[in-house]
């Protein structure tokens, strides 16, 4: 009997043993795959559908952190109207702040929950060249038409934030062709970009869709229209210029502040024209 029960705890011990062998090779294991290094989580860098497997990401600008700020008071006077008004007008030359500014109010009002979807939307027409059949799904297609907002949107709230927000549908980019049908509704902001570029029909489908308690911004330069006859903006401010809740504001050559070469750039234009 002593000997059975002496084989019994060597048994045990020999079984407890190579388990507890087990357990460490577990552990080490699974320290050994914890301490290898993990891939670097940055919102600045950004995933990138390239065909060519040299190049998979790109740098983004880093999120700003300091608020929204005029450069100037033509600014000032645009980001006030359209903190005021139902449906704002911004008019004038390239380089004014025009776009920047919209995205930039829009991507404030959505961190800080006044909104909660935002929409930008343009013509989609080339400037002076077709660029033919462009691959991939509607999203691809008019991601080139609307980079520029993109841009500002990361810059204003991070590439990761607006990654996010386009796949849960709170930002919404989309061609103006596919704006009818649909309705504004409250807590959302609009933005129709590259407006002298729609015809009459187009803007009265897009104005008709603004629901109670939207905000709407329509930017644009009535003298680099790319479509023939009279273009929808131009139609569109000499019409409403007058309603209630609806605000004109137009930049001059003077309130460019992309530089001063563009100033010296469009005054020769200009003066050919």
């Amino acid at each position: 009997m002593a000997r059975r029960n002496h084989a019994r705890r060597s048994n045990s011990y020999n079984n407890n043993s190579h388990g507890n062998f087990a357990d460490d090779g577990i552990q080490k294991s699974s320290r050994h795959k914890s301490s290898r290094k993990q891939p670097r989580i940055d919102d600045n860098i950004v995933d990138l559908k390239a065909r060519s497997k040299q190049v998979e990401t790109a740098y983004s600008p880093p999120r700003s952190a300091q608020p929204l700020r005029a450069k100037n008071q033509a600014q000032q006077d645009y980001i006030t109207a359209i903190n005021q008004n139902a449906l704002t007008f911004g008019i004038g030359p390239a380089g004014t702040g025009k776009s920047y500014c919209a995205g930039a109010l829009a991507a404030e009002a959505l961190e800080s929950g006044r909104i909660e979807r935002i929409i930008l939307t343009r013509p989609a027409v080339e400037t002076g060249e077709s660029l033919g059949f462009l691959p991939g799904d509607l999203d691809e297609k008019f991601s080139v038409y609307i980079d520029a907002f993109r841009d500002i949107l990361n810059e204003r709230l991070g590439a990761g934030t607006v990654d996010y927000c386009l796949r849960h549908g709170r930002i919404v980019a989309a061609p103006l062709a596919y704006m009818r049908g649909k309705t504004f509704n409250s807590k959302t902001f609009v933005i129709l970009d590259e407006a002298q570029n729609t015809s009459v029909a187009q803007m009265k489908m897009f104005l008709t869709r603004i629901g109670e308690d939207c905000k709407v911004v329509i930017n644009g330069d009535v003298n680099q229209s790319d479509i023939r006859g009279s273009n929808g903006l131009a139609d569109a401010v000499a019409r409403l210029g007058d309603l209630p809740n609806v605000y004109v504001h137009e930049f001059a050559r003077d309130d460019i502040v992309r530089s001063g070469l563009v100033r010296d750039i469009i005054d020769r234009y200009e003066l050919n024209e």
